[in-house]
């Protein structure tokens, strides 16, 4: 089961650029605490993001222009990750299944938000800060992270960047976050590293896939899935 979900996460990300701590943590979290899901995703979410980051053309440009936004993620995360490690009970893989719908309906929504370049300073690091906050309670780097890169009006590269540096940055400060709360032991690590092949082996059949099916197709596909599973494990509690 978890070799398999990081096999179809890692393919995901190669296809559309993202998805990978999305679809791995919920997927385990249908039979698994969200917790252990999360110390799992920390070596393939690590490599594959620090790639996708690394490939790109502007990283620096884009470290000055996310600093603030990037900081404000690692101390939401690492303040909030008690949230994950110490919750009991449905209440964890419910808020899960809430971001996840809340992702979902976003992006089949194809809101066309643009953020103006005046309150970029400010609102930023608020973004960030929330990110680190959701990141901390469930596990899932995207919201609302996601949306506001996608609005702040950067080219292809651009975005595919901005969301590796994101999400590596999360991961980064998730790890530290499961750490300090004791509940990344080393076993935990080990077994995180051996779902790192799966999890490339999948990103190299999506990037191989990319040019052979329309994104935004299997975007929506994606999408819809990723509603239905959050749609379940929010209502878990009253099953």
């Amino acid at each position: 089961m978890i070799l398999a979900t990081f096999l179809v996460a890692g393919f995901v990300k190669g296809v559309i650029g993202l998805g990978l701590p999305t679809v791995a943590v919920g997927l385990l979290a249908t039979v698994m605490s969200p917790v252990q899901a999360a110390a799992l995703l920390i070596v393939p979410s690590f490599v594959t993001n620090l790639w996708q980051l690394l490939a790109g053309p502007r990283f620096g440009g884009l470290l000055r222009r996310l600093w603030a936004m990037m900081v404000a993620i690692a101390v939401g995360t690492v303040a909030s990750t008690g949230l994950i490690a110490g919750a009991k009970g449905p209440g964890p893989a419910s808020a899960l299944g809430a971001a996840l719908v809340i992702y979902a309906v976003i992006g089949l929504a194809g809101f066309a938000v643009r953020v103006p370049a005046r309150t970029e300073s400010w609102l930023s690091p608020v973004i960030g800060l929330v990110t680190g906050l959701v990141t901390g309670a469930t596990g899932v780097f995207v919201i609302p992270a996601v949306p506001y890169l996608q609005a702040l009006g950067l080219d292809r590269d651009q975005l595919i960047q901005a969301l590796g540096l994101s999400f590596t940055v999360s991961t980064v400060a998730l790890a530290a976050g499961l750490a300090r709360e004791g509940v990344l032991p080393l076993a935990a690590g080990a077994a995180s590293l051996v779902t790192l092949a799966p999890a490339l082996l999948g990103m190299a059949a999506g990037q191989w896939l990319r040019g052979r099916v329309s994104a935004p197709t299997f975007r929506r596909a994606f999408l819809i899935g990723l509603l239905l599973l959050g749609a379940h494990l929010a209502s878990r509690p009253w099953l």
